[in-house]
């Protein structure tokens, strides 16, 4: 598969485009390591979800894009072993280029392959799965289909958390979650539209554990005092959705 890349720049921050007006990354060139897209940053609700302690350890991105995600997980997560599949070796060498994605080290591997075939073909578990994948026209093909999602459970450990982007606009979004509740036995739920019309759905392996927003918002303020992310707006937005049923939220 070969990707049309095209970069541009406005207001101090580079975009990655496949191709398209679509904007599949982008990099505030001052500071390279932040999660500059909204959606970027709501990817990583999951950390809100539990403790802050052994979890994650392995950790599976799907798409790699310009790298902010995997760029953030590399360096915030310390303990963390990060494996980031992508189809195409272009993006891979765009994204060390001109976005300053972390060449292979012992925490993290960078994996030349369709997603779905990789999933398919491992036996590893994973505690956190990362799905950002889309082509040129905003397609995310068979990483929004029922066997795809059913594959991401069986790769999951116990505790597992699948995240997903699905783009918002697209009149298939709410067949898009209702493929993630079955292949989830109905652990699954989808954020609040993001302003930029992405809408991040979370699914778990098993229901979590009951978490009331008071202490969701005490986790995001302990992770924006660690890395700067700051997603107590993402617990408001949850908050005003109506999904702390009776006074938590779980999936």
């Amino acid at each position: 598969m070969s990707t049309p890349i095209d970069i541009s720049e406005e207001n101090g921050v580079r975009y990655l485009h496949f191709g398209s007006e679509w904007v599949q990354g982008a990099m505030r060139i001052r500071r390279p390591y932040a999660l500059e897209l909204a959606y970027t940053r709501e990817m990583m609700a999951p950390l809100l979800l539990t403790p802050a302690n052994d979890w994650p350890r392995r950790i599976l991105t799907i798409g790699i894009g310009a790298g902010s995600i995997c760029k953030f997980i590399h360096r915030n997560l310390p303990e963390a072993r990060l494996t980031a599949v992508e189809i195409d070796a272009k993006v891979v060498a765009v994204a060390e280029q001109f976005f300053k994605l972390p060449p292979d080290d012992a925490r993290f591997e960078i994996v030349v392959a369709d997603g779905v075939h990789y999933l398919l073909d491992t036996d590893r578990r994973f505690d956190l799965i990362l799905v950002d994948g889309f082509d040129q026209h905003a397609r995310a093909g068979a990483l929004d289909t029922l066997p795809f999602y059913q594959t991401c459970w069986a790769r999951l450990s116990e505790r597992g958390l699948l995240a997903t982007n699905l783009f918002g606009r697209s009149r298939g979004f709410k067949a898009s979650v209702e493929r993630l509740k079955e292949a989830f036995d109905g652990h699954a739920v989808a954020f609040p539209s993001c302003d930029s019309g992405n809408v991040v759905a979370l699914a778990a392996r098993s229901e979590t554990a009951p978490t009331d927003a008071t202490e969701m918002r005490a986790r995001a303020y302990a992770l924006k005092e660690k890395s700067g992310l700051d997603l107590r707006p993402t617990v408001s937005r949850l908050e005003e959705a109506g999904l702390f049923a009776g006074g938590a939220f779980r999936i």
